[in-house]
């Protein structure tokens, strides 16, 4: 009797130029609810609310514990979920008018209310803001291992959407800035209604891309669902994602800070108007997004990832002590760096869920994006706590605690405190990563031949399929 052949590998999937572009929709929409989020919240209710310390960071912590719960949750239920339109596109689809709904709650707390109340206000809108982010964010990244085994494709993806998710947290800063009160102006509801229209416009984005790209159905319809505790114990036995999951604690670290702290290095360090700090990071950044593509061809994406954090990482702390005048070449260093995280490190996690996939044989890109974000989103908490607390402490004088005026006169320990905030923490937490990544090892041959096992899986799973069909 003749055996059955053995299906030829399969050939990893290319994209259009218009695929590609309407992939990276999506990042636009989330990058800019999330970078308003990110840049204002902290300000908002500390400076403009006149809302204490340890009440942010009291909210700061049960949030944390919130970040600790959705995101594995979430990412396990969409690696269980079995539909014939799919397990990621659906949720994406129904929960983007709830993240607009709920991101704009956080922009209407009632002025003047209590301590309290003002606490309860933003922790309530925080958790459902979040909810919402968590798994919108959560399903676009697991998509992306998914849809190619190429690197180069995963790659080209992902720099469409950096280059997208790039505009949309720009745009996170200058629309707030453009809105938000300035001198004696004491009015929010020129901000509240920009808000508003920001909370749209993102939900459109996130469901523009889900109407246009399509999941692989034999990961659907012929992988069956792990149990919950295997699924665990393959995650955390997974060497690969532990050391990747590392790293990416200290960049999300990073980026938290410096996202939250470029208002105040503008208006009370630079003393100067926030858009030309804002070109001095983003244009670099924007030009380093598609050169990493470049040198992740010379060097593979992990050294690529190594080279980029080390010099986002001397950028950054070199911000902490040198003369004002030189701050601004410092802060366009680091954003040629940060172009790395905001690039490959979505790449990085796609070889991980492939390396997963010959050791549990089911793609779990959920379960690893969602406990990534376990071990890695408190860094955000850690970050909206410490800002209030170091600012506190080194005598910062708030707008609220100065009559609705800017105070730009800050004591010199506070000026120190926001340039360590925004510098030498971020810094430090950048040169940790690149070097917690020397043990990554997904790297030369081991990775070829993680690669070729994986087409091999999906040509076998492919051949299954149209056997059911």
């Amino acid at each position: 009797m003749a055996q059955a052949s053995t299906p030829v590998p399969a050939t990893p999937a290319k994209f259009s130029l218009g695929y590609k572009l309407a992939w990276g929709v999506a990042a636009l929409g989330t990058s800019f609810i999330s970078g308003t989020f990110a840049a204002l919240l902290t300000m908002f209710y500390q400076d403009y609310l006149g809302v204490g310390a340890k009440w942010i960071a009291l909210a700061s912590g049960i949030y944390a514990v919130w970040n600790a719960i959705n995101d594995p949750v979430f990412g396990y239920i969409t690696d269980s979920t079995r539909s014939k339109h799919g397990r990621r596109i659906p949720y994406m689809r129904f929960t983007a008018p709830f993240l607009a709904v709920f991101f704009i709650l956080v922009w209407f707390a009632p002025k003047g209310a209590s301590q309290v109340v003002l606490f309860l206000w933003m922790l309530g809108a925080m958790i459902f803001y979040d909810g919402a982010y968590t798994i919108i964010g959560l399903v676009y990244s697991a998509l992306l291992p998914e849809v190619t085994e190429s690197d180069a494709e995963r790659n080209g993806l992902q720099i469409s959407s950096s280059l997208f998710g790039l505009l949309g947290m720009l745009l996170g800063f200058i629309v707030p800035d453009l809105v938000r009160p300035k001198g004696g102006e004491t009015s929010i509801l020129p901000l509240q209604i920009s808000m508003i229209i920001v909370a749209l416009f993102s939900m459109a984005c996130i469901l523009l891309t889900a109407s246009k790209i399509k999941e692989r159905p034999e990961f659907t319809q012929v992988d069956k669902p792990i149990a919950l505790w295997p699924s665990i114990k393959f995650t955390f036995t997974s060497k690969s994602f532990l050391i990747l999951v590392a790293q990416n604690f200290m960049s999300i670290l990073m980026s938290s800070l410096v996202m939250a702290m470029i208002y105040y290095l503008a208006d009370y360090v630079l003393q100067m108007n926030t858009m030309i700090v804002l070109a001095f990071l983003f244009i670099p950044l924007l030009i380093g997004v598609p050169v990493t593509n470049l040198i992740r061809s010379k060097v593979g994406v992990a050294k690529a990832q190594q080279i980029l954090l080390t010099i986002a990482g001397i950028g950054l702390v070199a911000m902490a002590f040198v003369p004002k005048t030189l701050m601004l070449p410092c802060i366009a260093l680091a954003g040629f760096g940060l172009a790395g995280p905001q690039t490959l490190t979505n790449v990085l996690f796609a070889q991980v869920a492939d390396e997963d996939e010959i050791r549990s044989g089911v793609r779990r890109e959920g379960a690893f994006f969602g406990i990534n974000a376990l071990i890695t989103k408190p860094a955000q908490s850690i970050a909206i706590a410490l800002i209030p607390w170091i600012l506190e402490v080194t005598q910062f004088v708030t707008r609220d605690a100065n009559g609705g005026q800017i105070f730009l006169n800050q004591p010199a320990d506070a000026i120190f405190g926001i340039k360590a905030l925004i510098g030498l923490i971020p810094g430090v937490a950048m040169l940790i990563g690149a070097i917690i990544l020397f043990w990554y090892p997904l790297q030369g041959k081991h990775l070829e031949e993680i690669k070729e096992k994986v087409l091999q899986m999906h040509a076998e799973k492919t051949a299954q399929l149209e056997n059911l069909q």
